[in-house]
Parts: structure tokens; C-alpha cells; sequence
């Protein structure tokens, strides 16, 4: 008869996590984000602030916060793997996100679209959040990785 322990279900449930978030942060960086750059200014920056309105729904919060609350005690609690992929999500995607993409989303959200200021604001956004999301995407992609190979 087969046992199921703690470990193997928290460990199986941060891969899963991260796999999801890596997907997630895959297709922005893959084509999300390059589709929005081939608008005017204007729809991609509205269509952007509504993507990141959208998001925020409790499922993704979940998702989001869980797999770094997951990872955190991972590190703790199982082998020298798991203390790697917590620190890859902890620190490639939660501190990531709270330093770079969320401040840069919450200035975008300030911006009426359709000024000069927006357009000017809305070139730089795409070069930097685009490069700090590809953070996001190899982190949870090897966060993942070290769950796997637990």
C-alpha cells in the first residue's frame, strides 16, 4: 500500500505552483507583451492597465502568494532542492515582482492613455518590465525544476 507524506504533497503542490506561474510569466514575455509594443501607445497601454486590473483575482493571489509560502517552508523542511527553489520563487518572483513590475504597473495605472506622457512612459515600460519578467519566468521555471527533482 502507498502512503502519501506531507512532504511529497507540499513539494508536488510548489511544482505545480511554479509551473503555472512560469507559464504565466512565459506568455508575457513570449508574445503578450510583444502584442501590446505592435499597438499605438494608447490601446497598449489601456489594454495593459486592464491586464493588470484583471489579474488581481483572489485564484491568482493564491496561486502567487501560496507557491512563496509553499517554497518558504519547503526551505525549511525538506532537502537542500526545495531551499533552492524557495529562494528562486522568494526571490525571483515575489521580491521581483514587489520592486520592479508592480511599481512600474502601478505608475502605467496613473497615466491617462492617451497623453504624450503615457506614450513617453509606455516605451521605456515595455524594454524594462519585459527584461524584469523575464526574471520572473527563468526563476519560477527553476523553482519548479527544483521541486521536481526532489
Amino acid at each position: 500500500m502507498y502512503t502519501v507524506d506531507a512532504l511529497r504533497v507540499l513539494t508536488v503542490a510548489a511544482a505545480v505552483g511554479g509551473g503555472l506561474m512560469a507559464g504565466i510569466f512565459f506568455a508575457f514575455s513570449v508574445f503578450v507583451m510583444r502584442a501590446l509594443a505592435s499597438l499605438p501607445a494608447e490601446r497598449g497601454i489601456a489594454a495593459m492597465q486592464a491586464l493588470n486590473r484583471t489579474i488581481l483575482t483572489p485564484l491568482f493571489l493564491l496561486l502567487f502568494l501560496g507557491v512563496g509560502v509553499l517554497g518558504a517552508v519547503l526551505a525549511v523542511i525538506g532537502p537542500p532542492s526545495c531551499l533552492v527553489g524557495g529562494a528562486l520563487y522568494v526571490l525571483g518572483v515575489l521580491v521581483v515582482t514587489g520592486a520592479r513590475n508592480v511599481p512600474w504597473n502601478n505608475e502605467l495605472d496613473a497615466l491617462a492613455p492617451n497623453t504624450a506622457e503615457a506614450a513617453d512612459y509606455w516605451a521605456g515600460y515595455l524594454r524594462r518590465w519585459t527584461a524584469w519578467n523575464h526574471v520572473r519566468t527563468v526563476a519560477s521555471t527553476g523553482a519548479a525544476v527544483a521541486y521536481v527533482v526532489t
